[in-house]
């Protein structure tokens, strides 16, 4: 999710990524699927850990 494709959570309603993320999991949870966690996605991706983060 990321504010660079989306400004908006509705019409004329500008969004923080917070929210974006949030409105997403409301959307998979609704269709019943798990959203993956950070580390669940790097290592489903095989991308690094953030610099300073763990695993």
């Amino acid at each position: 999710v990321g504010l660079e494709d989306n400004l908006y959570l509705a019409k004329g309603v500008k969004a923080s990524n917070e929210q974006l993320v949030e409105k997403a999991v409301e959307i998979l949870n609704g269709l019943d699927i798990e959203p993956m966690t950070p580390a669940e996605a790097r290592e489903k991706y095989q991308l690094r850990a953030p610099q300073g983060g763990t695993k």
